[in-house]
């Protein structure tokens, strides 16, 4: 098993007054070349935007970008007619395809809203574009990790045009958890909170390990934890 550490405080990190915001990767002004993502997983960008502030009308294309709202709530709109506010525990998909535009704006005017933004690149290019989201509430995840985004057509998880699976989890202290990574991918694994181990290494809140070239691998919960697993096609 090969695998990378990415630290919490080794993210990059901006502050636009409406957005604070986290970079996993290499993302706007913060660049790092080894940092340019983790196999097809381009963004992971850790998002906080402040009440009645958002992102404009701005285009898209031949990306899979996936929303997880931690937080607070996010109102959707795009060029394909969706409209629509994302809330905590709900996820949201767009297909970018041959090409979109859209805007996500914090309908609030006093709570911020915590967001999870993703962006996967396709398994092929300027598919028609397309819009889904779901909620996945945190109850359900309890002791379980729970497939919520699929390019396996996995029964109850939203659709993405790439060989790939996002998973969340919310584990208890005690618990380890047994993970299978098909052939030609690897698994970036990201910690929303809590503590967990994988193999020698502590894995502490925002803290990030992608894990490649092994058919397995076994997480530990030391403290109780949320997570995001994203298994994805490495070439």
């Amino acid at each position: 098993m090969k695998y990378k550490i990415h630290r919490s405080e080794e993210r990059g990190k901006a502050n636009y007054g409406w957005l604070d915001t986290k970079y996993s990767f290499s993302f706007a002004r913060y660049y790092d070349p080894d940092k340019m993502g983790f196999g097809m997983l381009r963004v992971l960008n850790d998002d906080i935007v402040l009440p009645d502030s958002g992102f404009g009308t701005h285009p898209h294309d031949n990306m899979e970008i996936i929303t997880i709202i931690l937080d607070g709530q996010l109102q959707h709109k795009d060029s394909m007619g969706n409209g629509s506010v994302i809330k905590k525990d709900e996820i949201q998909v767009m297909s970018a395809g041959s090409g979109v535009t859209h805007s996500e704006f914090n309908p609030s005017k006093t709570e911020i809203v915590h967001l999870l933004q993703i962006w996967i690149y396709p398994k092929e290019e300027n598919i028609t574009p397309r819009y889904d989201q779901k909620s996945f509430p945190k109850e359900e995840r309890r002791n379980n990790l729970v497939t919520v985004v699929s390019g396996f057509n996995e029964y109850g998880s939203l659709y993405i045009h790439q060989n790939a699976e996002i998973k969340l989890g919310y584990f208890d202290k005690g618990n380890k958890i047994k993970h299978k990574i098909r052939e030609g991918n690897g698994v970036y694994l990201f910690v929303i909170d809590g503590h967990l181990k994988v193999g020698d290494e502590d894995l502490f809140r925002r803290d990030a390990i992608g894990i490649y070239d092994t058919s397995e691998f076994e997480t530990e919960v030391i403290e109780n934890s949320e997570f995001v697993l994203l298994e994805v096609p490495m070439n």
